[in-house]
């Protein structure tokens, strides 16, 4: 088995409008970090209106269909700007998590990342926010245990943002862990530590907020020690990450300093507790990254650290 590497040219259809950090190119950037390797032959396909509701509320998604064949420049749930496109691509972003999820649960692929856009862990039950329209990473959740009778999913978000949409859908759920690191106080306000779950979810959200400037020693460190452990008990049967790569020192849209070396070491021990509890089954999907260059040179890195999987399941690379 092999990594898996989506991506849909139609990404770039969406179009928020010049000077939007956001754009198109962002798709061009995360493919060039691939740095040649092949993208996984799979018919590309959109995500249906039942697959949307797994997550999102029927008279959302009509408000976001209706806004843009209105030819509205913005959704009139949030901070999300659109054009006439919008809609089909983010129905496009949802059905490559899908396809994901099935070339990863069907064994035809150990791992898989996800080159998406628009982003996704904003978007709440009945409103897309934060540049997001449908919570991609969320219905691909779901979908796996629709499909394919996935018990427990683990969801990492290492996001310079927080993913207050994933952690809204699955708050009261005792099926999916949430976990989170993200700077604070920054948008959207979400995250605190205190935040953990309610009802049959308590508990099963962990939120690890951070001051501008927080690198290597905080993010990786609450992932070894604070989220690592928590899977001991939780064991899940499908890993998967939010991997927005605006926690990159120099984004213009966050002030954190995580490294391209950051991103392979946080990704290494993803797949070790992919590895340890779920087979191996991991499927990663873009959130943010905002400064070009470096969007292509973390994807290289987390690339380049999912395709060793063999090494990491023989036990041979180890987070340094």
């Amino acid at each position: 088995m092999t990594t898996a590497f989506l991506a849909d040219p139609v990404a770039k259809q969406h179009d928020p409008g010049a000077g939007h950090p956001e754009q198109p190119a962002r798709w061009d950037a995360a493919i060039r970090g691939l740095g040649g390797r092949s993208l996984t032959e799979i018919a590309p396909r959109a995500a249906t209106r039942k697959e949307l509701e797994l997550c999102h509320t029927p008279q959302y998604i009509e408000i976001a269909h209706r806004d843009v064949a209105a030819g509205a420049h913005n959704l009139s749930t949030g901070d999300t700007d659109i054009n006439r496109q919008s809609f089909d691509v983010a129905l496009h972003a949802g059905g490559t998590c899908l396809n994901a999820v099935d070339l990863v649960m069907q064994r035809k692929a150990q791992n898989a990342f996800c080159i998406v856009r628009p982003p996704g862990h904003h978007a709440r039950p009945a409103q897309g926010m934060g540049f997001c329209l449908f919570n991609n990473i969320a219905i691909a959740a779901r979908y796996a245990q629709r499909q394919y009778g996935a018990e427990r999913v683990a969801i990492a978000d290492w996001d310079v943002h927080h993913g207050n949409g994933t952690q809204d859908i699955f708050y009261a759920d005792a099926s999916v862990f949430f976990f989170s690191t993200h700077q604070d106080p920054w948008y959207p306000g979400t995250g605190a530590a205190n935040e953990t779950g309610e009802g049959a979810g308590k508990g099963l959200t962990l939120n690890c907020p951070f001051p501008a400037g927080a690198g290597r020693q905080e993010i990786l460190g609450a992932f070894r020690n604070q989220f690592a452990p928590r899977m001991e008990s939780f064991r899940p049967d499908l890993v998967l990450i939010s991997a927005g790569f605006d926690s990159r020192t120099g984004d213009p849209l966050g002030r954190f300093v995580l490294t391209d070396t950051d991103f392979a070491d946080l990704t290494l021990l993803m797949m070790e507790i992919a590895h340890k509890y779920s087979g191996g089954r991991l499927i990663s999907v873009l959130e943010g990254g905002y400064d070009l260059n470096g969007l292509s040179h973390a994807v290289s890195a987390h690339a380049r650290t999912l395709a060793l999987d063999r090494r990491v399941h023989s036990g041979e690379a180890e987070v340094v």
